[in-house]
């Protein structure tokens, strides 16, 4: 079962379940994030609220998103109670990747941050259930103010050197009135980056990753599995500019999911009730990594088929800026 949010025609939100080609509007809710708490709230699965409920008018999805109409899956009523956050060196990559990796790690006597960071994934990421297995490299992005919906477009900041995508799997989770973290399910990401910034020193990483993102247009219900197989490509000008295949799921990554949920929601900040947190969970495809240089108006797209359509998002940049930022004092 997949869920999405599209606008109504009077500006309202409608919820939209699909299962196959077939998708209508969900009888008596509000919002996604209405449904997610109820479910939270009263601990009965979202499949079986969807099924109590029942579905009233069929819609087109893919018309709507074509009309802009699709918005992000997920909102919250405050945006500054949505968090937007992710995790690295999570992704082992292909086979010849990781046989690469693998021959780094065994040759190498001095190993950089990064490799040490990933060998411990390779390590300790995949804990017995119940057991915590060793931390990832975290980092946060926004709050739902830099969440951009599908369609729309991903803009570098005026001092930006790069505006870069990122094919990532996303956990959409609420938190419940007593401060449980409950996952609604699994969402398509373009986790934008600026790659050159984080080039030059993989301090500025958190330089590099403060810019918004994109998620959906659709959340899976249900388990996730455990091989995902999707496609990245860049289209400029009407045509396929850059393209290229990218795993994940547990069986392509060093971390379970559970343990990097664990690392996630072990801190009470990210406990706080009615809170939505969408946390991506990490890419090994970047057509950066190609030397692949984005520019102003390419369009992104990610596609993996057990997430329904895909996600587009043109690149834009803002102006540049006038100079150094003065901070008025009261």
């Amino acid at each position: 079962m997949l869920i999405s949010q599209v606008r109504r025609p009077d500006g309202g939100l409608a919820v939209v379940v699909r299962s196959g080609s077939e998708a209508a509007v969900l009888r008596g809710v509000e919002s996604t994030y209405a449904l997610a708490m109820e479910a939270a709230a009263t601990g009965r699965p979202v499949a079986a609220l969807v099924a109590e409920r029942g579905l009233g008018e069929a819609v087109d999805l893919p018309s709507l998103l074509a009309e802009g109409r699709v918005v992000l899956p997920i909102t919250h009523p405050d945006p500054a109670h949505m968090h937007l956050t992710g995790t690295g060196l999570t992704h082992l990559g292909s086979a010849s990747a990781r046989d690469a990796m693998h021959a780094k790690l065994a040759g190498a006597e001095v190993l950089t941050d990064s490799m040490k960071m990933f060998r411990m994934g390779l390590e300790g990421g995949r804990p017995a259930a119940g057991h915590v297995g060793v931390q990832p490299e975290w980092f946060y992005k926004g709050n739902g103010t830099t969440a951009v919906p599908p369609g729309g477009a991903l803009t570098m900041p005026g001092f930006a050197e790069d505006g870069g995508e990122e094919p990532e799997l996303a956990g959409v989770y609420v938190i419940s009135p007593d401060g449980v973290p409950c996952r609604l399910g699994w969402a398509l990401a373009n986790e934008f980056s600026d790659h050159v910034t984080e080039r030059v020193n993989y301090l500025w990483l958190a330089h590099s990753k403060l810019r918004e993102a994109s998620f959906g247009p659709e959340i899976l219900i249900g388990e996730l599995p455990a091989d995902v197989r999707g496609t990245s490509r860049i289209r400029r000008g009407g045509a396929v500019v850059w393209e290229k295949p990218f795993l994940s799921g547990e069986a392509n990554m060093s971390h379970t999911m559970a343990n990097l949920e664990h690392h996630h929601f072990k801190y009470g900040l990210f406990r706080q009730p009615g809170d939505v947190h969408v946390h991506m969970f990490g890419t090994a495809t970047l057509s950066f990594a190609d030397g692949f240089a984005t520019q102003e108006g390419d369009i992104f797209e990610i596609e993996a088929a057990e997430f329904g359509l895909p996600l587009r998002n043109t690149l834009a940049k803002a102006p540049a800026d006038a100079g150094a930022l003065a901070v008025q004092a009261l």
